[in-house]
C-alpha cells in the first residue's frame, strides 16, 4: 500500500498500522470501551507526526493510558500474536481435556483450579470442540507463513499444531458420537444446537459445526440443524451436501423423533430449554453430546439422556 500511494512523488503519505480487537455480539462496547489501542508508524518525524494526529483523535474518548503506539511492524505483529495466544489457550485445555477423559478427571476443576492462579487467568479456558470464526485460524497462518519464509520452521512448528489440535478436537467429537451410537449413525437423526461458531452472531466462518456436520453426513446420518442467527449461513455452507439435512427454527421441533442432540453454540436458550419435553419427544436411548459444556450433565442424566460432556466422564444409563 504504501508503495502504491508513494509512486506519485508529488503527494507523500504516511501509512499508520492501527489493527482493530473487536469481538463479534460485543464489536459496539469494544469500540466504546476497548482494551487497549494500538498505533503503529514510521520512527521518522514525519511518522510521529502521523502518528500523533490518530492518537488525537482516539483520546476523545480512550484513556490515554490506553493507547499503545509503536513501530509498524509491533504493531502488526502485535494483532496476531493476541488472536494466536488466544486461540493457543483454547488448544491447550482441549489437549487437557482429552486427558481428563482418559483420567477420569473433570476439566471444570482443572479449570478452576488452574484459573485462580493470577499469573494464568481463567479467561478463554473452556474446553469445547474448538475455536471458529474467521480470525483465529487466518493469523495463525499467516505466522506460520511468516515463520516459514524466515526459515523458523520450529516456530513455525509450534504454531500449526495449535490448529492441529483445534482439528484433532473437531474429529474426536464426531469419534465419540460414533462409538456412544453403537458404532454407527446411519440412518439416525441428529440434532445440532447451534451451527454458528460462537453466540450472539449468525458468523459461521470457520464454524466447527461445518466440519462435524459434513463428517455426520458422511456416515449417514440425518441432520437437523437449529440456530437463532445462523441458518442462513448454514444453508450455504452445507450446500450441496444437504439432501440429507433439515433447517429448523423452533429447537422442540428440531429435536423431535432424534436420536441424539449435539450442542455446537453456547447459545443461553439451549441452556434453559426444556429437555424433559426434549427428552420425551426424542428416541430411546436418547443422547447428548455437550460440545460447548454448557448444560446441567447430572440433571439431563436424571432425565433419563445419556451424557457426553468434553473433558469430563460420560453418565450413562448402560
Amino acid at each position: 500500500m504504501e508503495r502504491i500511494l508513494t509512486l506519485n512523488n508529488n503527494l507523500h503519505f504516511e501509512v499508520l498500522s492501527n489493527p482493530e480487537f473487536l469481538s463479534e455480539g460485543t464489536a459496539i462496547k469494544d469500540l466504546e470501551y476497548p482494551d487497549r489501542v494500538l498505533v503503529g508508524s514510521r520512527q521518522t518525524q514525519s511518522g510521529l507526526k502521523a502518528r500523533d494526529e490518530l492518537v488525537e483523535i482516539y483520546a476523545n474518548w480512550v484513556d490515554e493510558k490506553r493507547i499503545i503506539t509503536t513501530d509498524i511492524w509491533s504493531s502488526e505483529l502485535s494483532k496476531l500474536v493476541a488472536n494466536a495466544f488466544l486461540a493457543q489457550r483454547i488448544s491447550s485445555i482441549n489437549a487437557i481435556s482429552v486427558l481428563c477423559e482418559k483420567t477420569g478427571a473433570d476439566i471444570v476443576n482443572v479449570v478452576r483450579a488452574v484459573g485462580f492462579d493470577t499469573r494464568i487467568g481463567d479467561k478463554f479456558l473452556n474446553a469445547s470442540i474448538g475455536f471458529g470464526g474467521s480470525c483465529f485460524k487466518k493469523d495463525i497462518l499467516n505466522l506460520v507463513y511468516m515463520c516459514r519464509y524466515s526459515g523458523i520452521n520450529e516456530v513455525a512448528d509450534y504454531w500449526d499444531h495449535v490448529l492441529r489440535i483445534n482439528d484433532f478436537q473437531k474429529d474426536r467429537f464426531v469419534i465419540k458420537m460414533l462409538t456412544a451410537m453403537f458404532n454407527t449413525l446411519a440412518g439416525k437423526k441428529i440434532t445440532l444446537f447451534g451451527f454458528a461458531f460462537k453466540a450472539n452472531t449468525g458468523d459461521t466462518r470457520e464454524s466447527p459445526a461445518i466440519y462435524i456436520a459434513r463428517r455426520l453426513i458422511e456416515e449417514k446420518a440425518h441432520l437437523a440443524i437449529t440456530d437463532p442467527k445462523a441458518l442462513k449461513n448454514a444453508r450455504i455452507d452445507l450446500k450441496g451436501i444437504d439432501e440429507k439435512v433439515t433447517y429448523i427454527d423452533d429447537p422442540y421441533e428440531a429435536a423431535a423423533k432424534s436420536h441424539a442432540i449435539a450442542i455446537m453454540t453456547e447459545w443461553d436458550l439451549y441452556r434453559d430449554i426444556d429437555y424433559e419435553e426434549i427428552f420425551k419427544s426424542m428416541i430411546k436411548p436418547a443422547f447428548i453430546f455437550d460440545g460447548r459444556n454448557i448444560v446441567d450433565h447430572k440433571r439431563l442424566f436424571e432425565i433419563g439422556f445419556n451424557v457426553y460432556p468434553i473433558g469430563k466422564p460420560a453418565l450413562t444409563h448402560f
